[in-house]
């Protein structure tokens, strides 16, 4: 592989082959740990140990890619994710079964250090274009991660981890001869302005612009969690459908969101901007949850299930972007490290959310909140990025 890449071509690739891999393996988690019959808090810590772990750790790997450079990080990271894979191939015990999930949150805590490389190698009128790109390589990440994996699983229930494992070795093998290292001298120079994960994701909340675009992050990612952890229990109680049917609905969010995030915000970013983007999609996310809790048939159902992730599609890219070009290039890993750890915390929050309320209200709790959420995001978005609603304008 040559280094003449594009930085751009290496992130994309690097990042689709790390995300098939955690999409073979992470449908088979719950399903590996029912054999130990775990507790029900200890099912609830598997569960939440690969966001929680990112939730600490992302602002300290974007920090640290500030401070000795993306590659290093990102290498770094791909070989942990080889070993956390191998880990879960092997497990043997459900210790060891959240000692790889621990390990995988850890070094999953790298996209804000991917997102880093594209602001780096890209100028603020295209770096929501460039954001794209990670998250196309996320939808089509869990197109083919999850089919893979279900015929890996059929052979051996270790094969799924050792093809992870294989991918991880793949991407850090692509990123060690294609990536060269892009972080601007000026991050180098500037010392961080904390090394206490959540004390400096804290301090950015009280930013300009960069407090509110953390806050729509958290209530974003909290909605759309809330929505993927019920989704397969609403389909199947609502219309009797199987987990083969499920899956094929997933693939479908899966392809919308990479056709959106990958070719469309490309057209829309230069003729309406990040933050009406954001408001739009938001918009489109609160009127598909809603419809969810009326619902009437399988037709509708697809319908919606298709405007989720075009919304979703929408708001992500833009939002990372944004949040890069409001950010100085000295500080590109440290923000956009805090941004990943509020996704991880949404992840954590909406699906204990998300199940309590289905229980409790069946489709109207956890699609009523997600709705009430993504209004809120559309109020943050009218109210606190006023100042960059035109596409031309940047913020200071």
């Amino acid at each position: 592989m040559s280094r003449r890449l594009s930085p751009l071509a290496v992130v994309f690739l690097t990042v689709f082959i790390d995300l098939v891999g955690f999409g073979i393996v992470i449908p088979l988690v719950p399903l590996y740990a029912e054999a130990y019959a775990p507790s029900p808090l200890a099912f609830g810590v598997l569960m939440a140990s690969f966001s929680a772990m990112q939730f600490l750790f992302a602002p300290l790997l974007g920090r640290l890619s500030d401070r000795i450079g993306r590659r290093p990080v990102l290498l770094f990271s791909l070989f942990g994710s080889f070993l956390s894979y191998l880990l879960f191939a092997f497990a043997g015990s459900f210790a060891g079964l959240l000692a790889s999930r621990v390990l995988a949150g850890i070094m999953g805590a790298n996209i804000g250090t991917a997102q880093a490389v594209i602001a780096d190698v890209t100028p603020q009128g295209d770096r929501a274009r460039g954001m794209g790109l990670v998250g196309m390589a996320f939808g089509l990440g869990f197109v083919f991660g999850p089919a893979i994996g279900g015929f890996a699983v059929k052979v051996s229930p270790a094969l799924p981890g050792l093809v992870a494992a294989g991918l991880s070795l793949v991407a850090f093998a692509w990123a060690w001869f294609g990536l060269p290292e892009t972080r601007p001298e000026s991050a180098a120079a500037r010392p961080p302005r904390h090394w206490f994960p959540l004390r400096a994701t804290v301090q950015a909340f009280r930013r300009p612009v960069i407090g509110p675009l953390l806050l729509v992050t958290l209530l974003n990612t909290t909605a759309f969690s809330n929505f993927e952890a019920t989704f397969a229990q609403f389909a199947r109680s609502r219309f009797g459908h199987d987990a083969s049917t499920v899956s094929w609905l997933f693939v479908l969010i899966g392809v919308t969101a990479a056709v959106v995030q990958g070719g469309l915000i490309r057209r829309l970013v230069p003729l309406l901007g990040e933050a009406r983007l954001i408001g739009i999609g938001s918009t489109l996310l609160a009127l598909s949850f809603a419809g969810l809790v009326l619902v009437p048939g399988h037709g509708a159902l697809v319908a919606l299930v298709v405007t989720t992730a075009a919304g979703s599609g929408l708001v992500n890219p833009a939002l990372a972007g944004l949040l890069s070009r409001s950010t100085e290039a000295a500080e590109q890993g440290e923000v956009l490290g805090a941004a990943q750890s509020l996704s991880s915390l949404g992840r954590i929050v909406g699906p204990f959310w998300g199940e309590h309320a289905w229980f409790a209200w069946d489709a109207a709790g956890p699609y009523g909140t997600g709705a009430l959420l993504e209004v809120a995001v559309v109020v943050v978005v009218l109210v606190g990025l006023k100042a960059v609603s035109s596409p031309r304008e940047r913020p200071a």
